[in-house]
C-alpha cells in the first residue's frame, strides 16, 4: 500500500475532517481514506442526458401513440 502525505491543508478542512471522522466513529486518517475512495473509485452517477442518449432507437413514433380506451370513462369531462 502507498502512503499519502497532504501538506498545507486549511485548518477549517482539517477540523471538518476530524469532526466527520468522529461522527463516523473512526480516525481522521480512516475518514480521509474513505473520502478518497468514495470520490475516486466508486462509479460516478450518469447525467439524465447520458442515460437518454444510451436508449436504443426502437420502433417508430406511431408505435408509442396514446390510444384512448373507449370503455373507460373520461375523467376530464
Amino acid at each position: 500500500m502507498a502512503n499519502l502525505i497532504v501538506r498545507n491543508i486549511d485548518d477549517r478542512i482539517a477540523n471538518a475532517l476530524k469532526v466527520r471522522a468522529s461522527q463516523h466513529g473512526i480516525s481522521a486518517e480512516a475518514e480521509h481514506r474513505r473520502i478518497l475512495e468514495q470520490v475516486l473509485l466508486r462509479p460516478q452517477k450518469r447525467s439524465f442526458l447520458e442515460v437518454l442518449s444510451q436508449i436504443p432507437e426502437v420502433g417508430r413514433d406511431e408505435d408509442f401513440a396514446r390510444v384512448q380506451d373507449e370503455a373507460a370513462p373520461d375523467v376530464f369531462d
